[in-house]
């Protein structure tokens, strides 16, 4: 007998845990709701989701789904959930039933993220962990346009992980737009980020990168000669984790409505 299948909307603040996926020895996110699903059915559970975020990195979009034996009512499902996960700081903010055959993962058309970058000079109080700070202005100009030579379909070797699994090094980025909000004390800086999928770092490889145009240490044709190169060493630094959120997920048919 099939068992019905629940697709999850999920928010977390990725601080604690060492990323998305099951660890033995380290917590996960993965780990903490399968945790909360076996205190509502005894057993193993294994779910499935869009995008396995690395250590640090949050989200307020990501999706993820899991079959379960009895025929819940979604809402009481996710308040169940939620009960269990606690203190953890991951939430379930949508469930919805879905098909059988839907899958968080393989059924995804595209991904946003979303970076954020924080210029001021005053240590950062309340959104520590959760943005990069940099002490100094950054052009936005020089920034967009250096995004600008990045979209479309290329070879990105340049700007993944050493570590990455991926098969091929080529996908086609979609938007990477900068978006500059005034804050009372700096400016905050939005890197949004669209395509149908990712290499391991790609994102935060992509940030590093433009932060040192908009700093000036390089230009926005620094960008294009560091993408020709297709050599991991020509990449600018690595953005932390702190400011990087899974956003969202999109499907042919969205579950949650939106």
């Amino acid at each position: 007998m099939q068992m019905p299948r629940y697709a999850l909307q999920v928010e977390y603040n990725g601080a604690p845990f060492a990323g998305w996926q099951r660890q033995p020895d380290q917590p996960s996110v993965q780990g903490a709701i399968e945790a909360a699903l076996g205190k509502l059915q005894a057993g193993e559970h294994a779910i499935a989701a869009a995008g396995r975020t690395d250590a640090g990195v949050h989200a307020f979009g990501q999706v993820a789904h899991c079959d379960l034996a009895r025929d819940w009512d979604t809402f009481r499902l996710s308040e169940a959930l939620n009960f269990h996960l606690k203190p953890a700081p991951v939430a379930i903010v949508n469930c919805v039933k879905v098909a059988d055959d839907w899958h968080a993962r393989f059924g995804a058309t595209e991904r946003q993220y979303l970076y954020k970058v924080v210029s001021r000079r005053a240590p950062l109080t309340f959104e520590t962990g959760t943005v990069w700070q940099v002490k100094y202005p950054l052009d936005p100009d020089a920034m967009q346009a250096g995004a600008d030579r990045l979209l479309g379909n290329h070879d990105f070797t340049t700007f993944r992980s050493t570590m990455c699994q991926a098969q091929s090094p080529v996908k086609t980025l979609d938007a990477l737009r900068v978006e500059t909000i005034p804050r009372e004390n700096g400016t905050e800086y939005h890197f949004h980020v669209r395509a149908r999928s990712f290499l391991h770092n790609q994102v935060r490889s992509f940030v590093g990168t433009l932060e040192r145009v908009g700093s000036g240490a390089w230009t926005p044709d620094d960008v294009s000669a560091a993408l020709a190169a297709k050599d991991r060493a020509a990449c600018g630094p690595v953005a932390p984790p702190d400011g990087l959120y899974l956003a969202g997920v999109s499907y042919p048919s969205e579950p949650f409505g939106r």
